[in-house]
């Protein structure tokens, strides 16, 4: 199982770090843009995972977190414009930028986390899915962020000595950040708090009586995801120059969480797979017919039918049961 599960871990990756090469042969730098938006939403899955597949937290909400952390990214854009600044760096500059957005996703995960974790069950669910559509339709008031219309960027977020606007320079930065997620992700599952988590999963009244501040754990691994949605809020912030309230809604999340079904829950490799099948398959049919949603729709219910462990499951374990 190790050896497949490292043999799958670095045939994925090999493949997304050669893909800007392909791209450039076949002379078709679409598969470059394809290509980005699932490295950021792989990060966006993995972080879900951190919550579904090894916490047991069914949140519904977790696209709030990918909007806040985009949000943050077009916000300090648009006043860095107004103030005629933007010119000189300010609001610009992704190693200010960026942890500020992963921050106010953390924060507002920590908050949201806090109220939620205090029900369970279908009362999780729906708490987290309403806060969500709470930033929702906040957003979509803020008219002077461009309300319902969403607010567009005049251009990416600079790293010093690296030109975010060229699209490869742009992918490897998403490469980058993925498989710095991913390894840190890894880390984490398999360290005490990662198998305390586990455990509380399996049964948290054992764990309560054991001793463990099961509330405690779970709201760190509720921010740790936020977090990471946050990411890669900003990521895809900076891939479209454009942010809307569409990022914040409860679709989104039931999209993300699609992609942790597909893929395989509580393997963190498998999300990436379910994201990398979701949108390919979503990309690829929109070219071909303005009713993809209904074969693609068809398409997931007969792969979540057959692969009952998901695409890992698949690849790694060797069989769908």
């Amino acid at each position: 199982m190790r050896n497949r599960h490292l043999i799958a871990t670095v045939g994925l990756f090999g493949l997304l770090a050669v893909l800007p090469g392909f791209s450039v042969l076949l002379d078709q730098p679409y598969f470059l843009i394809v290509g980005t938006k699932i490295l950021i939403y792989g990060i966006a899955a993995i972080s879900l995972d951190l919550l579904l597949g090894y916490g047991g937290m069914v949140s519904f909400g977790h696209a709030a977190f990918l909007g806040v952390g985009a949000y943050v990214v077009g916000i300090s854009s648009f006043h860095a414009q107004s103030l005629k600044i933007y010119d000189f760096g300010v609001g610009r500059e992704a190693l200010i930028v960026w942890p500020l957005a992963i921050l106010a996703s953390a924060f507002f995960a920590a908050l949201i986390g806090s109220l939620s974790l205090r029900t369970k069950g279908v009362q999780f669910i729906m708490i987290t899915l309403a806060f969500a559509q709470m930033l929702f339709f906040m957003t979509v008031s803020l008219e002077v962020y461009g309300g319902d219309d969403g607010l567009g960027l005049s251009g990416r977020n600079q790293i010093v000595g690296l030109s975010l606007d060229n699209d490869m320079v742009f992918y490897y930065v998403c490469f980058c950040s993925l498989g710095s997620f991913f390894y840190f992700c890894q880390k984490l599952i398999t360290s005490r708090f990662g198998r305390i988590i586990q455990g509380i999963r399996q049964n948290p009244l054992r764990m309560e009586t054991l001793g463990y501040p099961i509330y405690r754990y779970q709201l760190i691994c509720f921010v740790i995801a936020g977090a990471g949605a946050g990411l890669a809020g900003v990521l895809a912030a900076n891939q479209t120059t454009f942010v809307s309230p569409d990022l914040l809604h409860w679709s989104k999340s039931g999209e993300i969480m699609i992609m942790v079904i597909l893929g395989g829950m509580g393997t963190l490799l498998g999300p990436i797979l379910g994201g990398a099948v979701l949108i390919g398959f979503e990309e690829g049919l929109a070219r071909y017919t303005s009713h993809w949603m209904i074969f693609l729709g068809t398409l997931l219910i007969v792969m979540v039918l057959m692969l009952r462990r998901g695409l890992y499951g698949l690849f790694v374990r060797g069989h769908s049961e």
